[in-house]
């Protein structure tokens, strides 16, 4: 991408970067040389590296690339590692983002940062965490979504072919509140070390809040949520419930009723695992066919098995995230994907 040259005027920058098929309809900060340069700076990167060393769907992406989309999207210098680490992430094979980027489904990418990272860069993980007011949280997510527009071809209805899309197409960034957190970090579950800064990618095919405010108990709620996580309209594409590797996002006043009876994170995994189930039976009659030829063709004995909602229980992932109160968000995982996680690292010139 070319730094911005055109007129200083805000309203002429706006109509001059919208015509070149820049912006996600909301007003852009303008990309100059100046601001792009304070940005690669500040880090110590160099503009012609390439951040990864895939292409990032239809196009390469240099530092120079990421950095004037982050302008664009409002983002501070300081916040460049996580878009760098994020898009290290998108193009591992197993998140599959061609699919994600292009399909007629609403798919689309979660970030979620863990790790002394969050207070540097204040992200939220609390109250509202997938809402609005937060300027890392907002800023992040944006700039990757404009880097995958303008960089990688995902422009609507040319190489993204949503029939819908969804919010999260403009930004969904976010923070786990480990603060709150009775139970061992997300990235820690991943296998990196608590004092790491990680990013994991996720791919969501929407978002459902699910709520159960009698129950006080962990088995009670593990029902409710198991239950409100089974999705007809999800089958039909492989042996599970939607893509197999759900995300739960869990405020800390749930996990702390599972941790004071002494269940952790496993519990809730198990729990839902075993009752997030779907009978063939219960599905159209042409979709259970379909599932049942699929098996067969795998020389499967269990045809009319039941569906899960994942292969495992720990393929169900459980995050904290959110402020007072007992609402949660299961945030079905798009067809076939898998999240991804990567260390967050500093650019060279950050001492």
């Amino acid at each position: 991408m070319e730094i911005y040259r055109g007129p200083q005027d805000w309203d002429a920058a706006q109509e001059q970067l919208s015509a070149a098929g820049l912006s996600d309809g909301l007003p852009l900060v303008p990309p100059t040389a100046e601001r792009v340069m304070r940005m690669l700076d500040t880090n110590g990167y160099n503009p012609n590296q390439a951040v990864t060393s895939k292409a990032l769907l239809f196009g390469e992406v240099n530092w120079r690339d990421v950095a004037i989309n982050a302008v664009m999207a409002g983002c501070r210098p300081q916040y460049l590692p996580v878009i760098g680490a994020a898009l290290e992430a998108l193009v591992a094979d197993e998140f599959n983002l061609l699919g994600i980027g292009t399909t007629t489904g609403s798919a689309a990418p979660v970030f979620i940062v863990n790790g002394p990272i969050v207070a540097e860069l204040n992200l939220n993980g609390g109250a509202n965490a997938l809402g609005p007011g937060n300027h890392a949280n907002a800023t992040i997510g944006r700039a990757i979504s404009l880097i995958l527009r303008n960089v990688g071809g995902a422009t609507p209805g040319e190489g993204d072919m949503a029939t819908l899309g969804q919010p999260a197409k403009y930004t969904c960034c976010f923070a786990e509140n480990e603060a709150d957190s009775p139970w061992t970090p997300f990235h820690v579950d991943r296998g990196f070390d608590r004092s790491q800064s990680v990013v994991t990618v996720f791919g969501a095919s929407g978002i459902l809040e699910m709520v159960d405010s009698s129950s006080n108990t962990a088995e009670g709620i593990a029902i409710t949520y198991a239950h409100s996580m089974r999705n007809a309209g999800s089958c039909g594409h492989g042996d599970t419930i939607g893509g197999g590797e759900p995300l739960l996002l869990i405020p800390p006043e749930i996990a702390n009723i599972f941790q004071n009876e002494g269940r952790g994170k496993d519990h809730l995994q198990q729990a839902i695992f075993e009752r997030a189930t779907m009978a063939l039976t219960e599905l159209a009659p042409v979709v259970a066919e379909r599932i049942r030829v699929a098996r067969r063709r795998e020389n499967r004995s269990d045809v009319d098995a039941l569906l899960r909602i994942a292969q495992r229980p720990e393929d169900i992932l459980v995050v904290v995230a959110g402020g007072v109160g007992v609402k949660t968000a299961y945030l079905p995982a798009w067809s076939s994907t898998r999240a991804v996680s990567r260390v967050i690292k500093l650019g060279p010139g950050v001492p």
